[in-house]
């Protein structure tokens, strides 16, 4: 989880050993991306609905201005590339794959470049493959109000729904009725529906509070040039009356779905607020994976590398979602036999016990090598505490293979009493 030398420690071979890897040509990142999505399809084919949540992340690599192959940011002096993944998650919030990357790097100012509006609308596109391939699972598009293209909205009619969109929405759209409405007057013009209610975590200067919204939709047409428009059903989830000095917590969403009940937008906007797990994983891949610090000169190196920290950045993340939603499944689901033992003897100091334990009990001694204490009142372990604890029980199985293989056996001293 750090640079390629401190990944590896079997010194200077082994770190020429993993350059080479990655100046391979013949190393395809796609290819390694589609046979981690193999097993995420398998995961997928579990689900009746999975959420299929996309968004973009800038990689700055400004201070390594000898790499070449990079693009501008949002300036010509920051240099970099763009990330768009598709991260797959159920509806409870697990982990279960990437399955898409989008990553490019802009030409300079005044150069034609590809609009990279594509990325949502090909992200679609992959999405509405995919369920082609689990036709026994929902598949449900998320994206936030970058996402809300109509060049998107019209492909997935096109398509015929392969997949299911929620979109948080940006453009007040203009409908197909003789006045020429707006979308979101349509949506306030209904009357409250019903309401929602949830805890929202602590961010920035804002504290943890419940939110308390009303709910209101609204099935409407969208303006063509001519004939009849895509219909999409509008979701305003509204904070009424915030507490004073915050910011009311707003929503309006769109969905080709039509949703006609309160329990079907409750859960619609809970989906939405799995959307979360997206910045949670672009955290891990940047504090945790440290890929900005990546010093590979190549972009092509680079690729190479950043698919790999992809699949990487997911296990962590897997871990810690699984962990919270279903803590009693064995621990080996996740973890192998070498590494929740080490993890139970370090800990315990006792020999690991014949049947392995559940698995939120190992993520729970994972997560306290990462300095997650595990108070009364803590909240479950989090993705810093997680990625930095399976850094150290990596570095203790490999201590332990290797003690093992040498046969190593430590003398027994005698306490000295004073």
């Amino acid at each position: 989880m750090a640079s390629v030398p401190n990944v590896c420690g079997g010194g200077w071979a082994e770190t020429k050993a993993a350059y080479r890897l990655l100046d391979n040509a013949r190393l395809d990142f796609r290819e390694v991306l589609r046979a981690h999505s193999v097993p995420t399809l398998e995961r997928i084919r579990q689900q009746s609905r999975v959420l299929c949540l996309q968004d973009t992340t800038e990689l700055d690599y400004s201070g390594w201005p000898s790499m070449a192959g990079l693009g501008r940011l949002n300036y010509e002096q920051r240099q970099g590339l763009y990330l768009h993944p598709t991260l797959v998650i159920s509806e409870a919030g697990v982990a279960l794959g990437v399955t898409d990357c989008w990553h490019w790097a802009r030409l300079p100012k005044g150069e034609p470049d590809l609009a990279e509006s594509l990325r949502w609308v090909e992200g679609y596109e992959r999405v509405a493959e995919m369920a082609a391939l689990a036709p026994e699972t929902r598949l449900v598009y998320v994206a936030d109000r970058e996402g809300d293209l109509r060049a998107l909205i019209d492909r997935a009619e096109q398509l015929g729904f392969a997949a299911d969109y929620l979109i948080r929405v940006q453009h007040d759209r203009k409908l197909n009725d003789p006045l020429d409405g707006k979308l979101r007057a349509a949506v306030e013009a209904q009357p409250v529906l019903g309401t929602i209610a949830f805890d929202l975590p602590a961010g920035g200067n804002r504290p943890a509070r419940q939110v308390t919204q009303t709910i209101r939709l609204a099935r409407v047409e969208l303006k063509t040039r001519s004939g009849p428009g895509p219909q999409v059903t509008v979701i305003l989830a509204r904070e009424e009356a915030p507490p004073e000095g915050q910011e009311a917590v707003e929503w309006c969403l769109i969905t080709n779905e039509k949703i006609t009940t309160l329990e079907q937008a409750r859960a619609r906007i809970e989906w939405y607020r799995k959307r979360w797990w997206i910045e949670v994983y672009f955290r891990i891949l940047k504090s945790g994976c440290r890929i900005e610090a990546l010093q590979l000169r190549t972009r092509e190196r680079l690729e190479r590398a950043l698919v790999l920290y992809l699949i990487v950045a997911w296990r962590i993340l897997m871990l810690m979602t699984l962990g919270r939603e279903h803590p009693e499944w064995c621990c080996e689901v996740v973890f192998s036999v070498e590494e929740w033992q080490t993890a139970w003897a370090i800990h315990h100091r006792t020999p690991p016990p014949a049947t392995p334990p559940d698995l939120g009990a190992i993520v729970r001694i994972v997560a306290g090598f990462g300095g997650w204490l595990g108070r009364k009142n803590d909240p479950p372990p989090g993705p810093k505490a997680l990625w930095q604890g399976m850094t150290k029980l990596s570095a203790y199985v490999e201590a332990v293979t290797a003690i093992r293989a040498a046969e190593i056996k430590f003398p027994q001293r005698k306490r000295i009493r004073h």
